[in-house]
């Protein structure tokens, strides 16, 4: 009972956070960090809970961003159909990467998706006629989409399709917090503790960790659809190992105590990018600077601001209790 109720509390927490975040920012803005926060959802959940430190999360979110590119070019399917396809081929492309991935460990498990990440970027670089090449994918449209008893709505409308993206944001955050619990989600926080162990008690640790990298794969896909659709381009450099470094570095900006984490380290990821290539040119390293200062002063992220906030408003309750009763 108690888990239903913090279900319903999470998802009513990300819900608000959807609403609210439009009306403080640029819509644009807003949809680019949903975006984002899809992508650090997936990645949190291998980080995070599979202990898996991937490096190629971005070329899974390039393939997501090629197929509905293409689809959404060169065919008349509706949205959901293109959403689908995009996911299911991020999907198949994980499950290769990661068939041969998890069997490895650690530093050899980091440079095996690295390398993947790059033989898959060099392949899109190098099919100029289905990706672009280095030019990208350009002309991608946002097809409408008909909802029952509402009528058409116009994705090319920005606050229209800010809502497709918040709604889908919203889905995977209460997916990956119902995943978390779930009997998958406790074999893969016990294999992250101590993987023989749990492969001792009969537990299948490669199956589990392969299924969470497909199901990670799937979701950086739509993410990185939703990406294409944003900007009706889908860049070369979104498939680089460095935006597979920008979603890693979301996790540990946000933290990893809590689902919460990953999507508040995405919005804080673009909001300082936006703000510090604003007031310098070089503003890659004064961003530096700010990852140097949260690995070593805030070991838990930023959610660590709001741990040490709870203690210190506890304690000082439980200061006041007892002069107050006296």
């Amino acid at each position: 009972m108690r888990h239903v109720t913090s279900t319903y509390v999470v998802a009513a927490v990300a819900v608000l956070a959807a609403i609210a975040a439009p009306l403080c920012m640029p819509v644009n803005i807003a949809t680019e960090i949903a975006i984002y926060g899809i992508f650090a959802l997936a990645t949190y959940l291998l980080v995070g809970v599979a202990g898996l430190y991937s490096f190629g999360q971005a070329a899974f979110f390039g393939v997501g961003g090629y197929v509905a590119g293409y689809v959404f070019i060169h065919t008349g399917l509706p949205l959901s159909a293109g959403l689908l396809l995009a996911a299911a081929g991020s999907a198949a492309v994980a499950l290769v990467v990661g068939m041969m991935s998890i069997k490895r460990t650690g530093i050899y498990f980091m440079m095996l998706t690295f390398a993947f990440n790059q033989m898959i970027y060099y392949l899109a670089y190098s099919w100029r006629d289905a990706t672009g090449g280095e030019d990208g994918l350009g002309g991608i449209r946002r097809p409408d989409i008909t909802l029952p008893g509402i009528g058409t709505l116009d994705l090319s409308q920005h606050l229209h399709f800010y809502i497709l993206t918040a709604v889908l944001f919203v889905a995977t955050f209460a997916a990956l917090y119902q995943l978390m619990h779930s009997p998958l989600g406790l074999i893969l926080n016990a294999a992250r503790q101590n993987p023989r162990r749990t492969a001792s008690l009969g537990y299948s640790v490669y199956r589990a960790q392969l299924l969470a990298f497909v199901i990670a794969g799937a979701a950086s896909g739509v993410a990185g659809a939703l990406f294409a659709m944003l900007y009706r381009i889908m860049p070369i450099d979104a498939i680089s190992w460095t935006n597979s470094g920008t979603a890693v570095f979301m996790v540990i900006i946000g933290g990893m105590s809590s689902v919460f984490g990953p999507v508040i380290g995405a919005a804080v990821f673009i909001w300082l990018q936006g703000f510090f290539s604003l007031i310098w040119a070089r503003w890659p390293l004064l961003f530096g600077v700010f990852i140097i200062l949260v690995v070593l002063f805030l070991k838990g992220g930023v959610m660590e601001l709001f741990e040490r906030a709870r203690r210190l408003l506890g304690g000082s309750t439980q200061k006041r209790t007892p002069g107050s009763a006296a």
